[in-house]
């Protein structure tokens, strides 16, 4: 496949890697630190309010679920994603949880959807823009969408910040690199989305930043490191050896209390005039 972000070519990849994506995605939708982030621009969004809600490009259907279990919420949530074998699954967390009343998955490319314009009162992309071709066109589509005086939620990593320790900083920052160019393609657009906003004509609300850090034991970033084992050689950008003994060094890190790792994060809740 060559070097490339797995998320975007979701289409493209065999069952097994997209095992890994389902599993990493649910894994990481269920901790604590990312349940806070995703609840703040919820909060922020006023999303209990909404009757139509669009999740654009859904993954496994973490935020589409979490928006329908609020209390108070008494909506409707679609979810859409460019991968079939994705909103299967997202289809199938959700009627696990008996949410199939309150949640819909279809399959769609964010870049330009069969929707009416000023469909939804409210869109969430919920680490979506790290991964897509055109972030421009995306945020130009979610702002067709929302309706006049409806919220959108954008929520992503600034991965060009993701970094993790290593007894050799040079290599460690290569590997840094090959890891960003496995999971994103765009490891700096959060830095770009107030201009992206602002030439969508949608007028920026609230913002919210985070640094989720991992230092001494590894918690957060645990299931990222198990999901890389396999993504890291997909990808092309580690072979299997060498992702194993970057794997086994950060867990041993871990075990002497001497792991760092760390990443940067942002949420942004604008309002279409």
């Amino acid at each position: 496949m060559g070097a490339v972000d797995v998320y975007r070519v979701t289409t493209e990849l065999d069952d097994n890697t997209l095992d890994v994506l389902v599993t990493r995605l649910e894994a990481r939708g269920k901790h604590p630190r990312f349940i806070h982030m995703m609840n703040e621009y919820l909060e922020a969004m006023d999303i209990n309010t909404s009757r139509q809600v669009l999740d654009m490009g859904c993954g496994t259907g973490v935020a589409a679920r979490a928006i329908a279990t609020r209390p108070g919420f008494k909506g409707r949530v679609l979810g859409i994603d460019v991968s079939p074998y994705l909103t299967r699954a997202a289809t199938r967390f959700a009627a696990e949880e008996g949410l199939g009343d309150a949640v819909e998955f279809q399959t769609g490319d964010s870049h330009s959807l069969s929707l009416a314009d000023a469909e939804f009162d409210a869109v969430v992309a919920h680490t979506l823009v790290s991964h897509v071709d055109n972030p421009h066109a995306v945020v130009n589509e979610i702002a067709r969408i929302v309706r006049p005086g409806g919220l959108v939620g954008i929520f992503d990593g600034d991965y060009a910040s993701m970094t993790f320790a290593s007894d050799d900083p040079e290599k460690g920052k290569k590997d840094d690199e090959a890891i960003i160019s496995t999971i994103v393609t765009n490891s700096r657009v959060m830095r770009q989305m107030p201009e992206l906003l602002n030439q969508a004509g949608l007028n920026l609300a609230a913002a919210f930043s985070y640094v989720v850090a991992d230092l001494g034991k590894v918690d957060f970033w645990a299931p990222a490191i198990e999901s890389f084992i396999r993504l890291l050689p997909k990808s092309g950008t580690m072979t299997e050896d060498d992702t194993r003994a970057w794997a086994n060094s950060m867990l041993k890190r871990s075990d002497r209390g001497t792991f760092f790792g760390a990443c940067n994060f942002y949420s942004y809740v604008a309002k279409r005039p």
